[in-house]
């Protein structure tokens, strides 16, 4: 099957090359089984992959799930996936079969599976390495022959630095990883799908299609589209209900277009640069620890060529004092008047070298590592989540510092 033949049957629209090389990689992977970790942003479309999978692999004709692990309880979440014994918790009046008993065989898609807590991933990676499960309240190892394919909108790498997912289970499940673009990242495709979604509203609402002028055409595909497919569809039915006119103008379509500040992340702005945003609170940490660095060494550099040259300090102030002009001058003759600077040969002054190691990123890192441990009275691992890192790293970074907890 091409891949034409492909979205034609699933209703995918769009020839952006992002797409057409994710499509692609699905096609490939396909008759495999081998496990796919599908990324992508909120909305995009990443349960249709998962069933493109399945439909083209050898396991067509057996079962499919999708499970979405961040709508479970964490309390159920194991009796659902693998199974549990009549009475092995409080409700448990009969014995069940888990997804991954159901559905052996077959295929099981594992939406959000950044939100499964950390005791069901180690099951889950028993699962992915021997084929193997045992049900809650139970001591038999049952087999099972299910492909996983997951997905989720999050970054699972920056989750296993703090901890909240397993390193060998990120790997073992990202054996083929599959990116579903964004609206954002494929913008010649958002009026194919706006024309797609209008006909089809028409047709269920008895009513002629809208249609977009040139301003409207060019308002929707700069809208940054935080819910991606799914807030397209339903900007287009809201419009197609909602609207007395069927030429959609700019002004028009922007009463419908919800006035969002995209930018969730911190941003640090200077001047004649574009704005940077950073992933997490630690970046932004670094970047104003190296402002800092830069500004004392300036000011260090400033103070030596005082030291070796103590005429400069004049002509600085002579200089501050043309910028300023004359203003108040003849009122204040000693307002401009150069001050002499006494640096007393006993005072203390850092030289370099001791500036650079006081701003270092190493001593403020090893300086928190330390307090978080006082905080929490040695215990590793509450020290861990207090600093964002996985217990394996602080381990690292306690050798690395020689730090006696």
């Amino acid at each position: 099957m091409d891949q034409q033949a492909i979205k034609n049957r699933f209703g995918i629209i769009g020839s952006s090359p992002a797409l057409n090389y994710a499509l692609n990689v699905a096609i490939q992977v396909a008759n495999t089984d081998l496990s796919v970790l599908i990324n992508g942003e909120s909305g995009v479309g990443k349960e249709v992959f998962s069933q493109i999978i399945h439909v083209l692999s050898s396991r067509k004709h057996n079962p499919f799930i999708a499970v979405n692990c961040g709508a479970i309880p964490e309390g159920t979440i194991d009796s659902e996936l693998f199974g549990h014994e009549k009475g092995s918790f409080t409700g448990a009046v009969d014995s069940r079969k888990g997804y991954f008993e159901t559905v052996n065989g077959g295929t099981i898609f594992l939406d959000e599976i950044g939100e499964m807590p950390l005791g069901t991933q180690a099951r889950l990676l028993r699962v992915l390495e021997a084929g193997e499960y045992i049900r809650v309240g139970s001591s038999k190892v049952q087999k099972t022959d299910v492909r996983v394919i997951a997905a989720s909108n999050k970054d699972l790498l920056d989750f296993t630095q703090s901890g909240r997912f397993r390193e060998d289970l990120y790997y073992r499940l990202n054996t083929v990883p599959i990116r579903v673009p964004s609206l954002r990242d494929r913008k010649e495709d958002i009026p194919l799908l706006f024309r797609k979604f209008a006909v089809d509203f028409a047709e269920r609402y008895k009513s002629p299609p809208v249609q977009l002028d040139e301003d409207a055409r060019s308002v929707l595909v700069n809208y940054p589209w935080p819910g991606n497919v799914r807030e397209l569809k339903n900007i287009a039915e809201q419009i197609s209900v909602l609207s007395q006119d069927k030429l959609i103008t700019g002004p028009i379509l922007r009463k419908f277009l919800p006035e969002n500040n995209m930018s969730r992340l911190p941003v640090l702005a200077s001047i004649g640069s574009h704005p940077k945003e950073f992933s997490n609170e630690r970046e932004i940490l670094y970047k104003l620890f190296f402002d800092m660095k830069k500004d004392v060494t300036e000011l260090k550099k400033m103070f030596f060529e005082i030291l070796q040259n103590p005429g400069a300090i004049n002509s600085a102030n002579f200089q501050h004092a043309n910028m300023l002009g004359d203003f108040q001058q003849d009122s204040h003759p000693t307002l401009f008047q150069p001050q002499p600077v006494v640096i007393n040969a006993h005072s203390d002054i850092h030289n370099h070298e001791d500036v650079e190691e006081s701003l270092s990123i190493m001593d403020k890192e090893k300086e928190l590592i330390i307090k978080a441990l006082k905080k929490h009275r040695g215990k590793r691992k509450d020290a861990s989540l207090d600093l964002g890192i996985s217990e394996r790293t602080l381990y690292r970074k306690l050798k690395e510092y020689n730090i006696d907890d």
